[in-house]
């Protein structure tokens, strides 16, 4: 009997071709939406409960809503985070997407020499370029920061573990954990380095330094603090005074900028400095490493710069070649380099939103505000505190403007939801009672998209 009322339960799961019917057209590949189908009507198969043909329906529009959802696409930031690591950081400049759309339709010569006409080395003029702006001797470039790092401790070890010593000396309080739940800790031992650690999280002096130094030591690291500061009883040695213990040792010493800011960060309008590379190389590094796609504005690239012998030496490692940057990537670090030696800092999209005056802003704010004024809603113009974001200058604020909604007859959280569906997806946060647009991170030329996507919100 039970399994004569299973039997008649299976009979009614519909044909695949029926559900695909009910579904009518959908914005992704067909077969993806097969396939979806299929896994929903093997799922209710599998279960002894039955399912009407509405529902099943349902729930497999739901499940293509989550995966479309899930693609990616373009959004509008309106946290007032400038570097949002969850939104793919710094947007890239005009002249990197030029650069994109040439390189990437076409034929280069990534590898070739035009001059000679033969093989040539990837990134020739990047890495000089970088030098130049870095005041390195040399620099190249590999897929992101922390895998700079790993190439770093990598080489370093390598050198001395076949002696059967490889040791990092690092302060205890810069042992932070990065994006995604990481650690610097777990990186650095991934290369097979047995970290030396010394002083403890609020204060380590030279010579905590110079007492962990001796027949192991590969390297001494430095991580600059980019993502969270401290402040009270602290103390820790300038880089220069380490320069001075790695260089009696002679032993590498090498620096892990993070944020990659290569121009003042007072200039930005903003107060606490953020270390360049040129300083801290100038300061005695051997090496720093540092991110593209943060303070810099570019791409996602890890750059090391520094002593030319050292640079060379990474560049024939094995795993360089693992670590190594697309040729879509070096189009757009090159395009944001150029800018930065030509000084056109207006036109590297996240500096140019740390810049936007407070009354730029406002005048936005006030003419978004007037045309949303017929919605039935409470619209005011606020202040706001934006942030820099991607791990860097944790103590900076940035004055900003924001648009606050108050709608009426349904919560904030339903009305963040509904401009999150909107397309292109407009993000903002809850505070103070009430949802907020910071305009600092919407460009203005996505004023018109942010008005209609309110409009649009409030009909639904």
């Amino acid at each position: 009997m039970h399994d004569r009322l299973r039997c008649d339960k299976r009979r009614q799961i519909p044909a695949v071709s029926k559900i695909l019917d009910a579904l009518g057209d959908y914005d992704l590949p067909r077969r993806f939406v097969v396939e979806i189908v299929r896994r929903k009507l093997s799922e209710i198969r599998a279960s002894s409960a039955g399912s009407k043909f509405e529902a099943t329906v349902a729930h497999v529009r739901c499940s293509l809503d989550e995966f479309r959802a899930s693609r990616l696409q373009p959004i509008i930031n309106g946290t007032g985070i400038v570097i949002h690591t969850n939104f793919g950081r710094a947007p890239l400049p005009s002249e990197a997407m030029h650069a994109l759309n040439e390189i990437g339709a076409a034929y280069s010569n990534l590898e070739y020499d035009l001059a000679k006409g033969e093989r040539g080395g990837r990134g020739v003029y990047l890495e000089s370029a970088l030098a130049l702006l870095c005041e390195a001797e040399a620099a190249t470039v590999v897929n992101n920061c922390a895998a700079a790092l790993l190439l770093i401790v990598t080489h370093f070890t390598k050198r001395k573990s076949e002696r059967g010593i490889s040791e990092i000396v690092i302060s205890r309080g810069e042992l932070v954990q990065i994006g995604g739940g990481f650690r610097i800790s777990e990186i650095l031992e991934a290369s097979g380095a047995k970290l030396r650690e010394v002083g403890a999280t609020n204060k380590t002096t030279l010579e905590d330094y110079a007492y962990a130094v001796g027949p192991k030591t590969a390297m001494i690291l430095k991580v600059h603090r980019s993502n969270f500061f401290m402040s009270g009883f602290v103390e820790s040695p300038s880089s220069n005074e380490i320069r001075t213990l790695a260089k009696k040792n002679r032993i590498p010493f090498v620096e892990d900028l993070g944020s990659g800011a290569t121009i003042a960060t007072e200039s930005l309008g903003i107060a606490a400095h953020e270390p360049t590379p040129g300083e801290v190389l100038k300061a005695g590094a051997d090496l720093v490493c540092f991110s593209g796609d943060k303070l810099f504005g570019g791409p996602q690239a890890g750059i090391i710069a520094g002593k030319k012998r050292f640079v060379t030496a990474l560049k024939r490692e094995p795993l360089f070649r693992a670590l190594r940057c697309d040729k879509l990537c070096l189009a757009a670090l090159q395009a944001t380099v150029d800018l930065h030696l030509d000084q056109k800092i207006g036109e590297i999209p996240a500096l140019a939103l740390l810049q936007t005056s407070e009354d730029a802003l406002r005048a936005r704010a006030a003419a978004i505000a007037s045309r949303l004024a017929d919605l039935p809603m409470k619209i005011a113009i606020g202040r706001g505190k934006a942030k820099t974001g991607g791990g860097t200058l944790p103590k900076s604020n940035v004055p900003s403007v924001t648009i606050d909604f108050l709608p009426r007859g349904w919560s904030l959280a339903e009305f963040a939801a509904s401009l999150r569906a909107s397309n292109p997806p407009v993000i903002g946060y809850i505070a103070d009672n009430r949802f907020k647009l910071d305009l600092r991170t919407i460009f203005p030329q996505q004023d018109d998209t942010v008005i209609s996507a309110a409009r649009a919100a409030c009909t639904k």
